[in-house]
């Protein structure tokens, strides 16, 4: 129950980055709102790293923090932002619907877990419901688009499984914390590469929510969602992510004023019924 309550509250936490990555790119930059987040964030987490005086990561650790930060700190927001330059965010829900799927699968191959046949006619049933709930919306197609996605999921669910692997023998703040200064130098390189001719430009609105995506997206939120894929299991804890879009459009609605349609609804409760009976299946 602990690690669905901490992988819960980290897709709560992750829920809110589309409202606020939404907000954000009215006046930044795509590609600098992705490296000037991770930069943030990898800052904070070496003055925490520092501020504990935490040991360094052994050699045979050096590996898996670098899947982890290819696939979360990099991988996943860089390809995010170059696939949202080709299709909607409401097109991208197809592919979030199959992130649980690629944790799960990667919960097998990296994390030796071995979840019942039940477990996975939920998981595909779930997913299938969201994706469905995707397709129904008039939403443009873009190959570019959806290869880009494709690979962002692919990166993102072996960056959790390997980090919630990981967050077994280093905790799961360590991990994340880890990966994120591995990352840094280049992010702060990138950061100003792409750094706008002027940022008196940008809103008030747009710099809250560079901080939101920098504090919560990527530190907080991974710090309770590795604890939770660690000690309630990768696979089962991950299909908490079904939910994750619709908390995102919840936060549309409250924050940007956009419709929750009955069919988002009964779809939600769909995919909470699917959640609950993966859960129970998953060992």
């Amino acid at each position: 129950m602990s690690g669905w309550l901490n992988g819960l509250l980290g897709v709560i936490i992750f829920s809110g980055s589309l409202p606020a990555t939404r907000i954000a790119v009215q006046d930044i930059d795509p590609f600098f709102l992705t490296f000037s987040r991770a930069s943030i964030a990898g800052a904070l987490a070496l003055m925490l790293i520092c501020g504990f005086r935490e040991k360094r990561p052994s050699l045979r650790h050096i590996v898996s923090l670098i899947v982890v930060s290819l696939g979360v700190v990099v991988g996943f927001p860089l390809l995010t932002a170059m696939a949202l330059q080709h299709v909607t965010s409401a097109h991208s829900i197809v592919f979030l619907g199959l992130l649980p799927l690629a944790t799960a699968l990667f919960g097998v191959i990296r994390g030796g877990e071995r979840p019942r046949l039940a477990f996975w006619i939920f998981s595909i049933i779930g997913s299938l419901l969201v994706v469905g709930f995707a397709l129904s919306q008039n939403v443009a197609v873009s190959l570019t688009g959806d290869v880009l996605m494709l690979a962002a999921v692919v990166v993102c669910g072996l960056g959790y499984a390997e980090g919630a692997k990981l967050s077994r023998q280093l905790g799961g703040w360590q991990v994340i914390s880890w990966s994120l200064i591995m990352s840094l130098p280049f992010m702060l390189a990138a950061s100003f590469i792409t750094l706008p001719e002027s940022v008196s430009q940008i809103s008030t609105s747009a710099w809250l929510a560079l901080g939101y995506v920098s504090l919560f997206s990527m530190l907080i939120g991974f710090i309770f969602w590795y604890k939770g894929l660690a000690s309630g299991g990768i696979a089962a804890v991950g299909q908490l992510q079904l939910l994750q879009p619709f908390f995102g459009l919840g936060l549309s609605a409250s924050l940007l004023n956009e419709a929750v349609s009955p069919l988002m609804i009964a779809i939600t409760l769909g995919v909470i019924l699917c959640v609950v009976g993966s859960r129970k299946f998953a060992r």
